[in-house]
């Protein structure tokens, strides 16, 4: 990984999932924001001093889809080709596809945090960062 920590942005009204997964993803070395709703993640995008480097995006929050946020980022200069993964208990068809249009890649919940750091890293073009000593997620509550 790159010498300064990756930042990573995780966009999920489900609070657990940003407990299970902050812990994990600090542990490999990146430095994790949390947002549960759509206004959340756009003021943490919008805090230059603090660039994110990576969205992990659920599609169902409180305030909107996250598709919309999705399509904002595509569309504006400084964020269009910010990488992004759709974390996703949705089956439409239309919604992934479209979200794939976006440029974003899919991981479909449940998903194991090992594998979604792989994925992180084949993303952001890092080295894959060694794997954690083996422990359960419930573990680091």
């Amino acid at each position: 990984m790159a010498a300064a920590p990756r930042h990573l942005l995780v966009v999920d009204d489900e609070p657990h999932i940003g407990l299970l997964l902050r812990p994990h993803l600090e542990h490999v070395g990146y430095r994790v924001s949390l947002a549960r709703t759509l206004g959340q993640a756009r003021s943490v995008l919008a805090d230059l001093r603090a660039p994110v480097d990576a969205l992990l995006l659920d599609l169902h929050l409180p305030d909107g889809s996250g598709l919309d946020l999705l399509r904002d980022l595509r569309g504006a200069a400084a964020t269009r080709s910010l990488p992004v993964i759709v974390l996703t208990a949705e089956g439409e068809d239309r919604v992934l596809d479209e979200a794939q249009e976006l440029g974003s890649a899919l991981l479909t919940k449940p998903f194991s945090p090992t594998k979604l750091v792989a994925r992180i890293a084949r993303l952001l073009g890092d080295s894959p960062p060694p794997s954690p000593p083996p422990r359960s997620l419930d573990e680091s509550r």
